[in-house]
């Protein structure tokens, strides 16, 4: 990272941060679709470390669950010194909801995930509660004539 990607408290603006996540989702979920992905939602996004000036950022992340059209993505933002052989400090953490779409926009069916190990069924079910969270608070609010 550089000067230009710094706040005013020197480390990196996390939206760069968060750009950095959605731009790793997306490429993860067109993989998995087999052509584009759009966000959306991005969940619980976890910023635990400052990113600073020369850090190396690396950005990882895998789908979790799939539905119809919709595909979970854990990303994990990790950084190091470039000057320094120490090991990535894990620096922010996230889960996006992702759409396949199609040429005009429209969702599209999705590959089935298939979880193979213990981590994979861990997150799948991780996944599964974080949807029905979502699902659960956008009816809630939905039904609530208070706003």
């Amino acid at each position: 990272m550089d000067q230009h990607h710094t706040n005013l408290m020197g480390t990196v603006h996390g939206g760069r941060i968060l750009n950095l996540i959605d731009s790793v989702a997306g490429v993860v979920a067109a993989r998995h679709s087999d052509g584009p992905a759009v966000t959306a939602a991005m969940d619980e996004t976890l910023f635990l470390q400052a990113v600073r000036v020369g850090d190396v950022v690396h950005v990882a992340a895998r789908i979790t669950w799939a539905g119809r059209s919709s595909m979970e993505v854990a990303v994990k933002v990790t950084a190091d010194r470039w000057d320094r052989a120490v090991p990535p400090t894990t620096v922010a953490t996230s889960h996006l909801v992702m759409v396949a779409v199609d040429d005009d926009g429209k969702p599209r069916e999705v590959p089935p995930l298939l979880p193979q190990t213990d981590d994979d069924h861990r997150a799948f079910h991780e996944a599964e509660i974080r949807r029905k969270h979502r699902l659960t608070l956008r009816s809630a609010l939905a039904t609530d004539g208070s706003s």
